[in-house]
């Protein structure tokens, strides 16, 4: 199956219809979830904001990056840098800050690393984010491998960030508004422009684009995307450390996106709450004898994705739109 045939940019309406009701379904949550489970769909949210983030660059622009956390750790950390130890600081003071270092670093780094190609760009992004994460894991000034505390949430004026209901729906405010943008980007003509990149960059490159300049512009946003997610991570738990801008971190955004499907944002959003919820199906497996069988999530979660990829490239969208949609739709997702 080639690259263009496993991405579902133009959503069907049994797709439409599910996102519609899943976010209905967001908006009602606070009255009939718990605290415990409330604050867990917070967290689903905005992973689903950096899978979003990193769905621009390997699922429209064909970039695939191990070091998209670096940017999601980073924006974290400049909040708890600048937020005093008495006092909350302003949200439109810290929001900008953070993002926009996130996304400073995205240009720094991406205009040196969207220069390689194919495996070399992978292995140079994963080098990037592993100096990011040693500079700051090594470093007592910086937090140590123990990481940074913040004593408050950001404050946002009349929105008291603080009550737990009003930040779900500042996540939630975030996480429509970000797949809303990424979506008209998607069909713009800098949107098409980085799907053909994905497609052929050396006929975009004849047809006279700049795809440096493109990738650069996609790699930039991507990492103030993450920086976005990184911030409200932060903000949530009161707590960042080296672990955020990790390896471990970039897979799962990847593994999101693969498991959701590329290339629509709306794969991303349903990649990473299956993601997280698999995650916690899996590590409460009961024992078998003295086998751990919780103990070994990876290796199940990684099973479940081979499997998903090999029966369904297209992702959960993809099986959603074969199940509900019109025979056509069925039988290209056959193909």
């Amino acid at each position: 199956m080639s690259m263009p045939q496993i991405h579902l940019e133009t959503l069907p309406r049994s797709i439409q219809l599910v996102m519609v009701l899943g976010f209905l379904a967001l908006a009602a949550f606070p009255f009939v979830g718990s605290d415990f489970y409330t604050a867990m769909v917070v967290r689903m949210m905005i992973l689903a904001i950096l899978a979003m983030s990193l769905d621009l660059l390997q699922g429209v622009t064909g970039l695939v990056s191990l070091g998209h956390a670096a940017y999601f750790g980073l924006a974290g950390y400049v909040l708890a840098f600048v937020t005093p130890q008495n006092e909350p600081i302003s949200l439109f003071t810290s929001l900008p800050l953070a993002v926009g270092g996130a996304a400073l670093a995205a240009l720094v780094i991406g205009f040196l690393v969207v220069r390689t190609h194919g495996i070399y760009f992978i292995m140079v992004t994963m080098a990037f984010a592993q100096m990011i994460f040693y500079i700051f894991f090594d470093n007592k000034a910086l937090g140590g491998s123990d990481g940074l505390f913040l004593n408050f949430r950001p404050d946002a004026g009349i929105i008291d960030l603080e009550n737990k209901r009003v930040f779900y729906y500042f996540t939630l405010g975030c996480l429509l508004a970000v797949y809303v943008f990424l979506r008209r980007l998607l069909w713009s003509p800098f949107g098409r422009a980085l799907s053909g990149i994905r497609v052929n960059e050396h006929r975009m490159r004849a047809l006279g684009f700049n795809t440096f300049s493109h990738k650069l512009a996609a790699f930039t946003l991507a990492g103030a995307l993450a920086g976005l997610a990184g911030y409200l991570w932060a903000a949530q738990t009161g707590f960042v450390n080296p672990e955020l801008m990790g390896f471990h971190m970039s897979a799962h955004a990847i593994m999101m996106v693969i498991l959701g499907g590329m290339g629509n944002f709306a794969g991303a959003i349903v990649g990473a709450f299956s993601f997280e919820y698999l995650l916690h199906v899996f590590k409460d497996l009961p024992d078998v004898g003295s086998f751990k069988t919780g103990k070994h999530w990876q290796m199940w979660m990684g099973l479940f994705i081979v499997a998903l990829i090999i029966f369904a490239p297209k992702g959960i969208l993809g099986l959603i739109n074969r199940a509900f949609g019109s025979p056509s739709a069925k039988e290209a997702g056959h193909d």
